[in-house]
């Protein structure tokens, strides 16, 4: 059975200029990877018209329960300005004790973690009750929806059953061990239209400006107190994202006014209520001003809380022993994958320290790296005991 260094394999990993949705062939050559350490491998590629085609990965050891899965994903945001690297991003440097490079952060080295950790694993104990598994995409920091959504779909349609997941998410904001997320708050966008009557600004009276209206509009919502949070989560906010008034004259009063709006919303609510909540102020203003609107909603995803479980607990103690921090069991932060994989299993999230993800010169301390190997692979000790 191979072992398979942490720090090569994510220094391989980098080198694929994987900027969403390219794949560039990291798919095959992980899939190469984990075929030699006895997986069973798929790669599933998903495409619709909006949308180009997005190649994941699902690769099992073992056909019996528990099945531990551990989920992440290989694509990666674009490196911006280059000028602005020291190093090509894609040729990843060792510096000051650091791996830098597009991916080193957010999340290609806990891939190389975890995947080191399994193949010392087998090593260690070339038998287990169970199965371990990886649900691996290319499509989380883009849009998301040829990604782990439609793997999710693809696993429940097979009855796979996956019985504990981690995500393997920088989760800590400034050192190793701070942090384990046990859930999100949710996440859903308004685009809003306001429709009046485009006309001169000197005859206010024959027109019906809809930048009035949507100020109004936009002033009402952010007024808007939606809770005072809950013992697991933060507040529910809503901000306001775009405001556009596609006019380039002065002296034109405009038809039409748009504006975004983005709500980050735990558990106290679901898309459906907010939407319900929304829509009702947009109604009695636009009915007031004598405008019409129409508003579409996109939703990222529900707020969710998994159940602390014996499991959780464990892998608090594994990170506490090794990095000497009692993590904070949080639900704070973005959205992740883990909004569609708590659908078919309890999942948390555990990874690297996430001070340098999507920013210039991306890093990865080498001390980290070796130190999230270790705690990935007493995981995997201590579930199959």
């Amino acid at each position: 059975m191979p072992k398979i260094d942490d720090l090569n394999l994510a220094k391989e990993l980098i080198r694929f200029p994987t900027i969403t949705p390219n794949d560039s062939g990291i798919m095959r050559f992980l899939e190469k990877k984990l075929k030699k350490l006895g997986f069973k491998t798929k790669i599933l590629e998903f495409k619709d018209k909006q949308h180009k085609p997005v190649k994941n990965l699902y690769a099992r050891l073992g056909n019996s329960s528990p099945n531990f899965c551990y989920a992440g994903h290989l694509d990666v945001v674009p490196p911006g300005n280059l000028k602005d690297w020291t190093i090509n991003p894609f040729k990843p440097s060792i510096k000051n004790g650091h791996l830098i490079g597009r991916g080193a952060n957010d999340m290609k080295s806990s891939v190389a973690s975890f995947v080191s950790a399994v193949s010392t694993f087998l090593i260690d104990k070339k038998k287990f009750n169970g199965s371990v598994s990886l649900l691996i995409t290319g499509d989380e920091e883009g849009i998301a929806v040829n990604g782990t959504k439609k793997v999710v779909d693809y696993l429940k349609k097979r009855k796979e059953k996956i019985d504990f997941c981690l995500v393997g998410e920088p989760t800590n904001p400034e050192k190793l061990g701070e942090m384990i997320k046990i859930g999100r708050r949710g996440s859903i966008t308004g685009y809003l239209n306001i429709y009046g009557i485009q006309g001169h600004v000197a005859y206010p009276h024959r027109a019906n400006n809809p930048s009035d209206c949507l100020v109004k509009i936009l002033n009402k919502l952010k007024a808007v107190k939606f809770d005072n949070g809950t013992k697991d989560f933060q507040p529910t906010n809503l901000e306001i994202t775009r405001i556009n008034i596609n006019n380039n004259a002065d002296n034109v009063i405009p038809g039409e006014a748009f504006a975004s709006f983005n709500i980050r919303f735990n558990n106290k609510h679901t898309s459906s209520s907010l939407k319900k909540r929304i829509n009702k102020i947009i109604n009695t203003l636009v009915r007031r001003n004598k405008c019409k609107y129409d508003i579409k909603y996109m939703v990222s995803g529900e707020s969710f809380l998994t159940k602390i479980n014996n499991v959780t607990y464990m892998i608090r103690d594994i990170i506490k022993k090794n990095t000497k921090i009692t993590p904070k069991l949080s639900t704070t932060g973005g959205t992740s994958d883990a909004r569609f994989i708590r659908k078919i299993s309890p999942c948390i999230e555990f990874g690297l320290v996430g001070k340098t993800m999507h920013k210039v010169d991306e890093a990865v301390s080498l001390k980290d790296l070796k130190k999230l190997t270790k705690i990935y692979k007493e995981i995997l000790d201590n579930y199959f005991k």
